[in-house]
């Protein structure tokens, strides 16, 4: 026994390595932000970790934490239903939004949708009165979505339990975004309306314009940054020296 558990590890290692190598490159990148919500929605089942989950990890404009929230609240979800739906649709488009932005800029471009979609969430929060708690990715992958949808408006898209009936991708965010606007116009509590159009908003302007306004005119403020930081450590070592 002692000398077949090694052969058994060295076994399931191989296997690992081969399902990672396998995986496109926006699949390894959702890889870690997909952990990151498993990991939040196993708190979510802690007793004692009840009362810290609903004042960082989920957003409300009346609560007393208002900024950390906005980023927090992305990865939280407290129904398993809704953890799964969320982490397949990006799982699905990861390859595609990868492909477009790159690693780096994907994942900027996801934690900047998290909180700006929260932020929209709170701007109607606030002025309909309706202070209720926000958690969820769907507003960051709403981003996701409708980035690709706007890049690729010709690509075709099935929904899950329905794969016989399929649509451009075009028509679904069209679709999607008319929903949200009913929703938010209406009143409606199934989800947050606000959030959702809020994220497929910023992801359409993203891809649009955001992409040559800010993230190819952002290598001199990368420069100025690092030479600032080569600066104030070159003279952090003189001090030491002394």
């Amino acid at each position: 026994m002692d000398k077949m558990r090694p052969q058994k590890r060295g076994e399931f290692r191989k296997q690992v390595n081969s399902w990672w190598s396998n995986l496109t490159e926006g699949q390894r990148t959702v890889t870690g932000i997909i952990a990151a919500n498993v990991f939040v929605f196993c708190l979510w089942r802690l007793p004692g970790m009840r009362r810290f989950m609903f004042t960082y990890f989920t957003s409300n404009p009346s609560s007393r934490a208002l900024c950390s929230p906005m980023l927090l609240s992305t990865f939280s979800h407290f129904s398993l239903f809704h953890m799964a739906a969320n982490m397949y649709v990006l799982w699905s488009f990861s390859s595609s939004i990868v492909s477009l932005l790159g690693c780096e800029q994907f994942i900027a471009v996801y934690l900047s949708a998290g909180v700006i979609s929260t932020f929209v969430s709170y701007v109607a929060k606030m002025a309909t009165g309706r202070f209720e708690p926000s958690l969820g990715a769907s507003g960051a992958i709403m981003t996701v979505l409708a980035a690709v949808c706007t890049k690729m408006p010709e690509a075709k898209l099935a929904i899950i339990l329905l794969p016989m009936f399929t649509f451009t991708a075009g028509s679904a965010l069209k679709a999607i975004i008319a929903f949200d606007t009913a929703g938010l116009v209406l009143g409606w509590r199934l989800f947050d309306h606000a959030a959702h159009l809020g994220g497929a908003l910023f992801g359409m302007w993203y891809v649009t314009y955001g992409h040559e306004l800010i993230w190819k005119n952002r290598e001199p403020l990368v420069k100025a940054w690092h030479e600032m930081r080569t600066k104030n450590t070159g003279k952090g070592g003189g001090g030491r020296s002394n």
